[in-house]
């Protein structure tokens, strides 16, 4: 009976917390179109921090879902910020959702439009006056378009989820160590250039996939980052967070960022996937859990977030 009393308690206060949360649908507008977020604000009347929310690789919107796969990973992590007291800001990414309209064609994107769009949320939260504090939280290939947004608009905290230690060059060349070797001999030469900054006018059948030329322009806007180099520059408080079981990114990108940034805490959460929920490391049971919207993300993903900004 007594245990019975304390879960009813529990679940009451969180309802309550939860009733006190409001949304608003909030947009920047870009020279290619309109982006569109949510912003999350806790039920307080007085000014707070606010994180701005950036998602990963992909065609991801500001949940953390993509057409494959629905995980609300994204969401869970505004709507439990906002328990803790920290507003939140999440959104589209261009050509995603609702900010579709702002997508351009593939030959035109490069990675430094991700990065704008980024600092213009930065620029929205600060015209806003209503916060203490503009956290900016990348994950996965967020993270470094955080870690050069954040630096650039001047953010005030910066905190790195699941996010890679390494340029997008190496970690492709890294799995392509794992394909067949006809398939790496076709492959490097071709990454060798994107690296250079060249582009290679005829790709194999293959390879169209991944490097086809409408797609290389951004590849080599992408590659030429160091995320180590660009977590180096960053002046302010900053926090690492990874999963021992994310079987995107391993706990070598962490400590890599870690030390190319001493000053930045690290934390490993023990169990942690990549889209922060609970999972072995299998790879089948990992994997199943990018698709359980349901599925509660890990708590030591908030605690730890929760104790840096406050």
């Amino acid at each position: 009976m007594k245990k019975q009393l304390l879960v009813l308690l529990l679940l009451i206060g969180l309802v309550a917390k939860l009733q006190g949360q409001s949304e608003k649908t909030v947009t920047v507008t870009t020279v290619s179109g309109t982006l569109e977020g949510t912003l999350q604000i806790p039920g307080k009347n007085e000014k707070m921090p606010v994180a701005l929310i950036i998602a990963g690789s992909g065609p991801t919107d500001r949940n953390g879902n993509n057409p494959m796969m629905t995980n609300n990973s994204l969401k869970m992590l505004a709507l439990q910020l906002s328990q803790e007291g920290i507003a939140s800001l999440r959104y589209d990414k261009r050509g995603v959702g609702n900010s579709r309209g702002a997508g351009l064609k593939e030959a035109e994107m490069r990675f430094e439009h991700f990065i704008e769009d980024a600092k213009a949320w930065i620029h929205f939260l600060k015209k806003e006056n209503a916060f203490t504090q503009i956290v900016v939280i990348g994950h996965s290939e967020g993270s470094l378009v955080g870690m050069i947004a954040a630096q650039h608009a001047k953010a005030d905290r910066y905190i790195s989820i699941a996010g890679s230690g390494r340029p997008a060059g190496q970690l492709i060349r890294e799995q392509m160590q794992a394909q067949p070797p006809v398939v790496r001999e076709q492959a490097l030469p071709v990454l060798d250039k994107l690296e250079k900054g060249d582009t290679v006018e005829s790709t194999p059948p293959m390879l169209q996939a991944l490097f086809r030329p409408g797609i290389q322009p951004y590849l080599i806007s992408w590659f030429k980052y160091d995320p180590q180099k660009e977590i180096a520059k960053l002046a302010m408080p900053t926090l690492i967070l990874q999963g021992t079981t994310d079987i995107q990114v391993s706990t070598k990108d962490a400590e890599a960022l870690s030390q190319a940034n001493p000053q930045a805490k690290l934390s490993l959460i023990e169990g942690m996937n990549h889209v922060l929920k609970e999972a072995p490391q299998e790879r089948m049971q990992n994997l199943q859990t990018y698709n359980q919207p349901d599925l509660p993300l890990k708590q030591e993903v908030v605690e730890e977030i929760a104790n840096f900004v406050n």
